[in-house]
């Protein structure tokens, strides 16, 4: 079967803990996702979600994978738009790994097993946007400005 597949590669200036932390609190996701937070216990098997800054459930999944502060995944399905959410769940996952000097390479993969996937091409622009986010609140205390869309 043909897989879509998007892959994000940034480094940001701060240890592995801090962008774990950044990745997976809800009050530090809506400082740099443009107000959208995940929810989740973490646990492997629980239920996540993407909450919009209106509080609406825009995204849904479960949790695949959780390794402090290395490595975690989650299945991710578009709630939105009718069109995304008919093409299924995808799969996002982050990886983290520490590299000289003060360095934190995060890798995000985000992939679904069907060609030409509308969200993986949504993703594509999403994915850049928030993760320039979290570098910059990372780096200099403050995130980008702005809507996501």
């Amino acid at each position: 079967m043909a897989e879509s597949r998007f892959v994000y590669v940034t480094y940001i200036r701060a240890p592995e803990d801090k962008v774990w932390a950044a990745l997976t609190s809800p009050e530090l996701n809506r400082r740099f996702w443009f107000g959208y937070h995940q929810d989740s216990t973490w646990e492997v098997g629980s239920p996540w979600r993407a909450i919009s800054p209106k509080g609406e459930v825009a995204d849904t999944g479960q949790v695949l994978e959780f390794d402090p502060p290395r490595r975690y995944a989650v299945t991710w399905r578009n709630e939105a738009e009718p069109a995304l959410t008919a093409e299924g769940h995808t799969t996002a996952t982050f990886v983290l790994e520490a590299v000289a000097g003060g360095l934190t390479k995060l890798t995000v993969t985000h992939q679904i097993d069907r060609a030409a996937s509308q969200m993986i091409e949504r993703v594509s622009t999403g994915w850049p946007k928030v993760l320039s986010g979290l570098k910059s609140l990372l780096e200099t205390g403050q995130a980008l400005d702005g809507p996501l869309g």
